[in-house]
């Protein structure tokens, strides 16, 4: 592997040159710091009953143990491109990893709900830099032509976590303790700690000359209102004080902030990326993929729990089938994606998605367990297929000094539509609820209370995830739109299209 040395003419090191780096080495290095860091994530949900007893407090406070983890991470992921620029990318991996690690350990020790909640919140900071660093590396280090494998690779560590945590989780609660959650990142992120500082080479492509504290004072402003408002809109209402407040806050903030950073010679967030219509276009393709994935991973276990009455760990087990198809899609998507390129996957993965979607829409208080496995199959699928052609398709022509910036750009925006996917339906359930228990009880054909109530709250669902289906939907266009804007300039070349696109050319 050649690195060149610091010298007087260039004090920094530059990367790597792709060609030269060991692929394997590097892309175990990313995959296990990715899987430990969402883990940490997915495992926490299916434990929030459980906080509640130990901590004889309610569920509102109990929430703040996911509400503040997932605002720490929108809040510092749009800063990582500066951090990596600084300090180098594959430090600033390492020092997250370091730092979740450490957080995880002191999750297992908490005495009181409130110091669960303030080590969650550091642990969110942490966890909240390694996405957009491992992107980064694959696209600064890794060569262009198995840039796509890789990360399908890396979004297979995505994948697998969310798939293996609700079930590990509710396993570990119970055959040993809630603490066991944060007790078994330990281990598995000190060799993710060791496995990063070995096999990923140390590099700088740029160095920032100075810090733009305004910028990210602003950023910081509008990234922790605008989360705030959505993670709590659903209690206190969409046109209450609190949210319209906050929602303004966040607004100005990021006003403040794009016109600080189109203004400014050293950007802490350098938005020039989103002058590559391709990036832009696959930024909100993956933005409305996203929103109609949180519905699923948000409303199947609340239906399960809350209907059909299925513990922790059977409601892991019954997602896991459909979990573990998206994840082994992403080696085949990778394949796909060389023959075909990435407008026919996504607008097939996005037609899949809203397939699954819409048959998700359909349940009734009886509905078989093994429709809902054969549906989320379908549509967890679809997201393999269309997710990471998304992904890569827009940071393809991000040139590579600027994929630092890229990538926390894509998981702040992501990141923030996450939590304002989870707050709309959220709201949106609580208010079909009441509509649905109105035109129930009007009816007058349900004596039974607990049966109206469960009709009730499983036509809500429905409703959501019709939803989410027309969300989805609206990314086809800007699919199609690719294949007539698939010329931005990549690192002097252009980028890769679909066979159909060649043909026109």
């Amino acid at each position: 592997m050649s690195v060149s040395k610091p010298s007087a003419r260039n004090p920094e090191p530059l990367a790597p040159e792709p060609a030269s780096v060991a692929f394997w080495p590097v892309l175990i290095g990313i995959f296990l710091g990715s899987f430990v860091s969402l883990l940490g994530m997915s495992t926490i949900n299916v434990a929030i009953p459980v906080l509640m007893h130990e901590f004889q407090t309610d569920l509102g406070m109990v929430q703040w143990t996911l509400t503040g983890f997932m605002l720490a991470t929108g809040i510092i992921s749009p800063i990582t491109g500066y951090l990596g620029d600084r300090f180098s990318t594959k430090y600033l991996y390492v020092i997250a990893l370091i730092g979740f690690t450490l957080m995880s350990g002191l999750c297992a020790i908490a005495w009181n709900v409130e110091s669960l909640i303030g080590f969650r919140i550091l642990q969110g900071i942490f966890s909240g830099m390694v996405m957009p660093a491992t992107m980064t590396i694959i696209y600064q280090v890794i060569p262009r032509d198995r840039q796509a494998f890789a990360l399908s690779m890396w979004s297979l560590s995505a994948m697998l976590a969310p798939a293996l945590g609700p079930t590990l989780a509710g396993w570990l609660i119970e055959s040993l303790d809630w603490r066991w959650l944060f007790l078994i990142n330990v281990p598995l992120g000190l060799a993710a700690v060791w496995v990063a500082s070995r096999l990923i080479p140390y590099y700088k492509l740029t160095t920032p000359k100075s810090f733009d504290l305004y910028g990210f004072m602003t950023v910081v402003v509008s990234s922790a209102s605008l989360l705030f408002a959505f993670s709590e809109a659903h209690r206190w209402g969409w046109l209450a004080w609190q949210t319209l407040s906050l929602i303004g806050v966040g607004i100005l903030g990021l006003f403040l902030f794009i016109r600080r950073e189109r203004r400014t010679s050293h950007p802490l967030l350098n938005l020039s990326v989103f002058r590559y219509k391709r990036y832009t276009f696959t930024l909100v393709i993956s933005s409305m993929i996203t929103i109609s994935l949180y519905s699923g991973t948000y409303l199947t276990p609340v239906f399960l729990q809350n209907i059909q009455h299925v513990s922790a760990l059977q409601t892991g087990l019954i997602l896991l089938p459909s979990s573990l198809a998206m994840a082994l899609f992403m080696p085949i998507t990778a394949k796909l994606y060389a023959r075909l390129g990435p407008v026919t996957l996504i607008i097939s993965g996005i037609t899949l998605i809203a397939v699954g979607t819409l048959a998700m829409a359909n349940l009734h208080v009886g509905t078989s367990q093994m429709y809902i496995v054969l549906w989320m199959t379908v549509r967890n699928i679809g997201i393999s297929l269309a997710m990471m052609p998304a992904s890569n398709a827009g940071m393809e022509v991000i040139p590579r000094e600027l994929s630092g910036h890229a990538s926390s750009a894509s998981n702040w925006i992501r990141q923030g539509f996450g939590s304002f996917s989870i707050g709309l339906f959220t709201t949106m359930l609580a208010a079909r609820v009441a509509t649905h228990t109105a035109d129930l009880t009007a009816a007058g054909e349900m004596k039974d209370e607990a049966l109206l109530g469960a009709t009730a709250f499983t036509d809500s669902v429905n409703d959501v995830y019709l939803l989410a289906t027309v969300v989805v939907l609206l990314g086809i266009p800007f699919a199609i739109l690719m294949r007539t804007r698939h010329t931005d300039n990549q690192r002097g070349t252009t980028a890769p299209a679909d066979k159909a696109d060649l043909r026109q050319t």
